[in-house]
């Protein structure tokens, strides 16, 4: 009977087959610079592949995770993308993230910074991308290196998603084909389609509506009428008291919820707020600024206050409307002054 075991002349003949093989082709151990080399390649192409196209100009931006000597590794990225488009115009940012090795200032305070990388074809392009991109991070900056076709910069906490626009509106802007001033820009809109925009978003409410829902007892949900005018215009024209009065220049900030400099009442994203100027225009702007915001029941006044007086409502109401008539006077006036501002902002 055959023995499954192989003859030893066999096993003799595969091993040296083997150790021929290994001979003729020796292993090659890769070093940290070859890794480093094939992950720069790798990103490059990426970056190529990914761009997006502005005006004939190939523009990307790129995030990658802080490595060993970020500015060098940012560099041979760059290398490469010069290579792969010898005979195109672009303009790329790259950054580093995360940890980084930190330094002290000349107050001895700890920071941590990451490299960043603006590379091009053309020096006018960078130029262009340095001063923009300077106004984005004022205050961040530890180190600039300006060679004409590439900025190498140190910003502290770079990487968040402001971080990313930002970058993506200096490229874009930087490779952008001058215009003939008269003519409006591609992608912009004028204030008749900004208006059209913002109240396709909204419910608007005519005065009456407005009055009734600030009356009813039943309504779903709070409801707050806010006046957004000037204190000059308010002087002038007169109010509704009861309203809050929440200058326009501060409305976003008093309604965030996530906002620490909110109102105390602003502690809900169901809110019916109902928003009037003197004749409905800006109100519409307004309201759906805190459609941003997540408060989707933010409307206003179909006409503003010169409607309402015009139908003959009265000058004051009893806000909010799920509050008691008691409760609902102790807090039914607060106000701001007109040039009311918000620290940090």
């Amino acid at each position: 009977m055959p023995s499954s075991e192989p003859s030893t002349d066999v096993v003799v003949e595969r091993t040296l087959i083997q150790s021929s093989a290994i001979s003729t082709f020796p292993t090659i151990s890769r070093t940290l610079a070859d890794v480093r080399e094939e992950v720069a390649q790798s990103l490059a192409l990426r970056m190529i592949t990914k761009a997006r196209t502005v005006d004939g100009v190939r523009i990307g931006v790129h995030f990658t995770f802080s490595k060993k000597d970020d500015g060098r590794f940012l560099r041979l990225i760059t290398s490469h993308i010069r290579a792969r488009l010898p005979s195109s115009r672009y303009l790329f940012a790259i950054a580093t993230t995360g940890s980084s090795p930190t330094s002290r200032d000349t107050r001895d305070r700890a920071r941590t910074s990451n490299a960043l990388v603006i590379c091009g074809s053309d020096e006018d392009d960078v130029q262009r991308a340095v001063l923009l991109a300077s106004s984005k991070f004022l205050g961040r900056v530890d180190a600039v290196q300006n060679t004409g076709t590439l900025l190498a910069a140190s910003v502290r906490h770079i990487g968040s998603s402001y971080d990313d626009a930002a970058l993506w509106d200096v490229l874009s802007k930087s490779v952008r084909t001058p215009i003939d001033p008269l003519l409006p820009p591609p992608g912009s809109r004028s204030i008749d389609q900004l208006l059209s925009d913002a109240r396709s978003k909204l419910e608007r409410m005519t005065p009456r509506q407005a009055y009734e829902a600030l009356h009813d007892p039943t309504y779903p949900m709070p409801v707050f009428l806010v006046d957004i005018r000037p204190a000059s215009q308010r002087a002038r024209e007169g109010g509704i008291h009861g309203s809050l009065i929440i200058e326009r220049n501060v409305l976003e900030w008093r309604f965030d919820p996530r906002c620490e400099a909110r109102l105390a009442i602003a502690d809900r994203y169901d809110l019916k707020i109902i928003i009037y100027c003197q004749e409905g225009y800006t109100s519409s702007l307004a309201a759906a600024s805190l459609h941003e915001l997540g408060l989707l029941n933010a409307t206003d006044i179909v006409g503003g206050f010169a409607a309402w007086r015009a139908a003959g409502l009265p000058g004051q109401i009893k806000p909010p409307s799920t509050i008691s008539d008691e409760e609902s006077y102790q807090i039914s006036q607060p106000s701001f002054d007109s040039d009311d501002v918000i620290d940090g902002i």
